[in-house]
């Protein structure tokens, strides 16, 4: 799900369309997305430690007040992506070190296609019919940017050996 490309004025269009009918409910459309992260890669489920606390599963995480939390945060990285679809460059930095911020804590940058995965899945789970091609487009090259200024951060550490 790599981007880059710039979004058209339709793109940004049906973006924050179909954004305004989820985010009223970012936990509740954002377990969705979890949920369906773990099914796709349960090695993702160690990640997520509170107070040095390993979840026996992903269903004891996903009820985790703690987690829920990490999920609200998730819901507003993408509020603000679409809040600023008219200028991304302006959320580079912000970007930049929440890369490097999942890469210090073991995130592998190719989870992020995972997680992509996840999103338009919880996308289209949550808009039914209004889930077009178009609509998956739209939001894959949104997601693709994002990613690609998160990769930013990661190439700035020095990856471990």
């Amino acid at each position: 799900m790599e981007g880059g490309m710039p979004l058209s004025g339709v793109q940004r269009a049906l973006i924050r369309e179909t954004w305004q009918r989820v985010s009223g409910s970012p936990v509740q459309h954002g377990l969705v997305l979890f949920t369906r992260l773990f099914d796709l890669d349960p090695d993702l489920l160690p990640l997520f430690q509170y107070n040095c606390k390993q979840f026996a599963s992903p269903q004891e995480c996903l009820s985790a007040p703690e987690f829920l939390d990490h999920i609200r945060k998730v819901m507003l990285v993408i509020d603000a992506a679409v809040s600023h679809l008219e200028d991304l460059s302006s959320l580079e930095e912000y970007l930049y070190n929440l890369g490097k911020k999942h890469q210090a804590v073991g995130v592998k940058v190719d989870s992020f296609s995972t997680v992509g995965e996840s999103l338009l899945y919880m996308l289209e789970k949550c808009l039914g019919t209004a889930f077009s091609p178009d609509v998956q487009e739209a939001w894959s090259r949104l997601y693709g940017a994002v990613v690609k200024a998160m990769r930013r951060g990661w190439n700035a550490l020095p990856e471990e050996d």
